[in-house]
């Protein structure tokens, strides 16, 4: 019997088979999603902003891509994964609110997809699946039986990847 572990905002957790990792209330926010097929192990990280220089404070450290992201890879790692394996799936990033200008805080989820590329990119993880973008908040669920990822959004349906 499978259980489902609720990831928060700037929070990361992970799963091994049969369990699903889910997160809500991704808007502006990033959910990563990493995977070891070999041994099913899943990870979600929910991050809030591009980078930890803008608040350099340790105890928020899963709320940045920088930081959260190599949190997450040691998490995994030290329940038996291994990094060479893994494999991204990211989603979120979206434009929440309309923007007269291309202001910093107008385009935070662009900015959170770009910072969670780039961490991603320095620890040689590939990315193979992406729902980012947009103008709608999205519900994301991670299977680690399968590495499967759900996507559910009020008013856009469900759809997998």
């Amino acid at each position: 019997m499978s259980k489902t572990v609720t990831v928060g905002i700037s929070d990361l957790n992970v799963a091994k088979s049969p369990d699903i990792l889910v997160t809500y209330a991704l808007g502006s926010c990033v959910g990563i999603c990493l995977y070891d097929p070999t041994i099913k192990l899943a990870g979600l990280s929910h991050i809030m902003l591009p980078s930890s220089r803008l608040a350099p404070d340790a105890n928020q450290a899963m709320k940045f891509a920088d930081t959260a992201i190599v949190m997450l890879v040691k998490k995994m790692e030290a329940m038996g994964g291994r990094s060479v394996r893994f494999k991204a799936k990211i989603a979120g990033g979206a434009q929440m609110f309309a923007a007269k200008s291309n202001a910093s805080v107008a385009n935070i989820g662009a900015r959170n997809v770009q910072a969670v590329k780039e961490a991603l990119g320095k620890l040689h993880i590939p990315i193979i699946a992406e729902d980012t973008g947009k103008n709608y908040g999205r519900t994301l669920y991670f299977n680690a039986e399968d590495g499967m990822m759900r996507i559910k959004s009020v008013n856009k349906g469900e759809w997998t990847w």
